[in-house]
C-alpha cells in the first residue's frame, strides 16, 4: 500500500496498518536491536500519521518488542540471555500444544505447506545459507501454528516471535546444529501427518529443548555484539 493510499485510511484502520509494517520490519531485520525509533522518520517510512505511529510504538512496548529511555526515546529492545531463555521456555508449552491440535485436526493435504517449507530448510543447509534456513525455519514454525486452529496459542506466539528474531538466527550458529535441526523438523512432520498428538508433542519437545541448549552454546562462543 502506497504512503499516499495510507494517509487516507481512517484512524483505527492506519492504526493496524502501521502496527502491522513496523512489526514486520522487525521480523525481516529492516529494525535491529538497539537502533533508535525516531517518529518523524516511521511516519516517513510507513505514510501514517504521529497517531498512529505512538499507537503502534505503545502496543510493541507492551509486547516486550520496543523499549524507551530518557535520552534516547523509543528503540528496538535488545534481550539480554536470560529473557531469551525464559521465552523460549514460554514458547515450548505453547508450541507443543499447538502441534497436539494441528496432529489432531489437519488432514493429509495440509500437511504438505510444512513439506515444502522443510524442503526449502534442506535446500538452505545444502548450500549454506544459514539466513535463508533460520527464515524459513520461522515460517515452518509459523505455518505449524496455524494449523492448529488454536487462536490464543498462536496469538501469544506471534508475540514472542517478534520478541525472538535475533535468537532465532543464532541458534543454528552452534556446530552440527542445522543437520540436528532438519531431523527434528522431519520428525515433527511425520507426526503430524500420522496425526499422532503424543509423539508431535514428544518430537516439538525434543526440538526446542534442543534449541535452547543451541543458544546456550552460542551464547557461550560467541558476543551478542558479533551477531546481526
Amino acid at each position: 500500500m502506497s504512503p499516499t493510499r495510507v494517509r487516507w485510511l481512517k484512524r483505527g484502520e492506519a492504526d493496524r496498518h502501521c502496527y502491522r509494517e513496523l512489526r514486520r520490519a522487525l521480523l525481516e531485520g529492516r529494525l535491529v536491536p538497539g537502533q533508535r525509533l525516531v517518529e518523524s522518520e516511521l511516519v516517513r517510512m510507513f505514510g501514517v500519521g504521529r497517531a498512529a505511529v505512538r499507537t503502534a510504538l505503545a502496543r510493541l512496548e507492551q509486547e516486550g518488542v520496543v523499549g524507551r529511555s530518557p535520552n534516547r526515546g523509543a528503540q528496538v529492545r535488545l534481550l539480554t540471555e536470560e529473557e531469551a531463555v525464559e521465552i523460549l521456555e514460554a514458547r515450548a508449552a505453547l508450541e507443543c500444544l499447538a502441534v497436539r491440535h494441528a496432529a489432531m485436526r489437519d488432514r493429509s493435504e495440509h500437511v504438505q505447506p510444512l513439506r515444502e517449507f522443510l524442503r526449502q530448510m534442506e535446500e538452505c543447509a545444502r548450500t549454506g545459507d544459514l539466513l535463508g534456513y533460520s527464515e524459513r525455519n520461522g515460517r515452518f514454525h509459523h505455518e505449524l501454528a496455524q494449523r492448529s486452529g488454536h487462536a490464543t496459542a498462536v496469538r501469544l506466539l506471534e508475540s514472542l516471535r517478534t520478541q525472538m528474531v535475533r535468537y532465532q538466527y543464532r541458534t543454528v550458529l552452534a556446530p552440527g546444529r542445522v543437520r540436528r535441526s532438519l531431523e527434528e523438523h522431519r520428525t515433527i512432520v511425520a507426526a503430524v501427518a500420522a496425526r499422532d498428538p503424543d509423539a508431535a508433542e514428544a518430537a516439538m519437545r525434543a526440538h526446542l529443548e534442543a534449541v535452547l541448549e543451541g543458544l546456550r552454546q552460542v551464547a557461550r562462543r560467541v558476543p551478542a555484539a558479533a551477531l546481526p
